[in-house]
């Protein structure tokens, strides 16, 4: 085990759950005091902030480790080949469909004084931006593998602030986005504590820069420039290491 801080597993789970459902609170809060341009406003200074961790994950694509282990010209037919694999297998599973009939059947069974488009846009929102980051898989399998939780302590703080501004504009639904984290962490933790360390630098460089591929789509939603169907992109992440592992056994 690393230095790294951990009481027992699943700590950063737990943390960043509860900073979720904390910074909620207080945005709808504050949100009762803030005008509708100035929750438009933060909703698009999140929006620009997400770009800016999306762009930089992304950027990883050129890392050294990749493309060490499949060659200098494949790293971005990876992103590219997982991006469509996935998108294709999430639009036949209809991930984002059920994850916004999720989010609409939790809104009719806890909160009918809120507006159903604006609940279930908050609850999707935030639970890409909360899940979807390289930090949720990464963090969750170090925490899992008793590496320690401190990537998932960094992600809980910026959940909180993030949770914050997206509750000032979307209400509740960012509060309900915490349930996705726990059982998206939760699982990545629980993976890592049983198969334990399986994903190689390569493999894991591939995962994070198809991520912030996928999260400059949700930048886009937040934007109003387009909306992304970003939840039926989520089976890239599972396509791109395995991608990287068929071009490795080609290779060799």
């Amino acid at each position: 085990m690393s230095g790294g801080i951990s009481l027992f597993i699943g700590i950063g789970t737990v943390v960043n759950v509860a900073t979720v459902l904390v910074g909620s609170v207080l945005g709808v809060l504050v949100g009762h005091r803030l005008s509708h341009r100035t929750r438009e406003l933060v909703t698009d200074a999140i929006g620009l902030v997400t770009l800016l961790i999306a762009i930089s994950s992304a950027l990883t694509v050129g890392d050294k480790a990749l493309s060490d282990a499949v060659g200098t010209s494949a790293p971005v037919l990876i992103v590219l080949g997982a991006m469509l694999i996935g998108g294709i297998i999430g639009s036949l599973l209809r991930i984002e469909q059920r994850l916004e009939g999720f989010g609409a059947w939790i809104q009719h069974r806890f909160d009918r004084r809120e507006g159903e488009g604006k609940f279930v846009e908050g609850f999707v929102s935030a639970s890409m931006v909360f899940c979807v980051g390289p930090l949720t898989f990464l963090g969750s399998l170090s925490d899992g593998l008793g590496r320690g939780a401190d990537q998932l302590f960094l992600k809980a703080v910026l959940d909180g602030f993030t949770s914050i501004a997206f509750a000032a504009s979307f209400g509740w639904g960012v509060a309900a986005s915490a349930l996705v984290v726990l059982v998206v962490q939760g699982s990545m933790t629980a993976v890592g504590a049983l198969l334990g360390d399986v994903l190689p630098d390569a493999h894991v460089t591939a995962l994070g820069a198809t991520g912030g591929v996928m999260l400059i789509g949700v930048a886009l939603r937040l934007l109003k420039l387009k909306q992304v169907a970003v939840a039926d992109l989520l089976p890239a992440l599972i396509v791109a290491p395995l991608l990287v592992q068929l071009l490795i056994a080609v290779r060799n």
